[in-house]
């Protein structure tokens, strides 16, 4: 993997989780953004929320499945890989979900986040359990359920991989009528999660050269950015009850997301601010934890103020609760180092990665690179 793939992955992650965060912006429903009580402010909602960041969670799973496999299969310990993983995804996730339920229950017993959060009070312990670690059901730490079926695919790599090499087609035709048709999740809480990982290992095992299609990446960012535009007017007309054709529609493009996003990146990461963010660090893993219990609580502080203008809610909360992460993730690395490996999962920093030059430069030809 060369630097640019690198930081365009990193740059990827970043901007896909903080775009997630739109997505659990909290409303009423008399706030609804379907009842289009503030026009455009209501439709750029649903364009944000229920169209363009929807493909969040297919592109990262794609970016896991493929850094999983990147080494080939002949490469792949899986014992070890499962003992990483513990460390880098399982513990966080247990942190995170485990000590927010712990914080709801506590506050409801005081009589508080009643209406806000799931009834952790009055819920059996099966129901404990999915609250707190997502075993049947979302957490109340709402986007952890990605990191519960994260460690699902990774437990089942060593299948999908052996499937993904030997039928290719097959095995993404029916993951993707999986994904897309209104089928029984199984065991996943997000069809879309197990799609995006096969992608991703699909483009490891079999050598795909992902960059094959930059000099094409204007429009295909245009015309992926049209097509999301296209389905945020249907679901802005037609929602919150969408037909079964629109539902389908908009799960295929947040799938076609996993190409629309990457030929973006390639546009950005050639900018001073892509190439920033596209250093990386453990901060987008610590954005996509710490978002919600955090838009949670402003939700709160709103309601008691009794402003009503709820875009002015919807078009700050986002911005505040990021600035506050980063400035806790700062905080965090300077004051306590290991606490903040063990919270991101060692995802402290990136290591640079040197593009290795090509024979021919070695002997003094310098052919055209991107």
């Amino acid at each position: 993997m060369d630097a640019n793939v690198s930081a365009r992955i990193n740059l990827m992650r970043i901007l896909l989780i903080s775009g997630i965060v739109f997505v659990h912006v909290p409303y009423n429903p008399q706030w609804s953004p379907f009842l289009g009580n503030y026009g455009m402010l209501d439709w750029l909602r649903v364009f944000l929320g229920e169209s363009l960041f929807r493909i969040g969670v297919p592109c990262l799973s794609a970016i896991s499945g493929y850094l999983l496999f990147r080494r080939g299969l002949a490469d792949f310990d899986y014992w070890k890989t499962l003992k990483t993983k513990a460390r880098t995804v399982l513990l966080p996730f247990l942190i995170w979900s485990g000590s927010f339920f712990v914080v709801v229950y506590a506050i409801q017993r005081h009589g508080l986040g009643f209406g806000y959060l799931p009834d952790t009070i009055n819920a059996t312990p099966r129901q404990w359990l999915s609250m707190a670690f997502a075993v049947e059901a979302t957490p109340v730490n709402l986007p952890l359920y990605f990191l519960r079926d994260l460690m699902l695919c990774i437990l089942l790599s060593p299948l999908l991989a052996l499937l993904v090499s030997r039928y290719p087609r097959v095995t993404l035709l029916a993951l993707l009528a999986y994904a897309i048709l209104p089928l029984p999740n199984g065991i996943f809480l997000k069809k879309s999660i197990l799609f995006g990982f096969s992608a991703g290992i699909y483009a490891s095992l079999h050598g795909v050269n992902i960059k094959m299609l930059d000099r094409f990446a204007a429009p295909i960012a245009a015309g992926f950015l049209a097509i999301a535009v296209v389905i945020a007017v249907g679901l802005y007309y037609t929602g919150p009850d969408f037909p079964l054709w629109l539902d389908m529609a908009l799960r295929l493009t947040s799938i076609a997301g996993i190409i629309g996003s990457w030929a973006i990146s390639e546009l950005l990461v050639r900018t001073r601010f892509g190439e920033k963010l596209g250093r990386g660090s453990g901060l987008s893993f610590w954005i996509f934890c710490g978002h919600y219990p955090l838009l949670v609580l402003f939700w709160m502080i709103w309601n008691r103020t009794g402003l009503s203008y709820y875009p002015l809610f919807y078009f700050t909360a986002p911005f505040i609760a990021i600035a506050i992460l980063v400035a806790s993730h700062n905080l965090v690395r300077r004051l306590a180092p290991d606490l903040l490996a063990v919270l991101t999962g060692s995802r402290t920093g990136a290591k640079r990665m040197a593009t290795q030059p090509p024979q021919g430069a070695q002997a003094g030809y310098s052919p055209q690179q991107r």
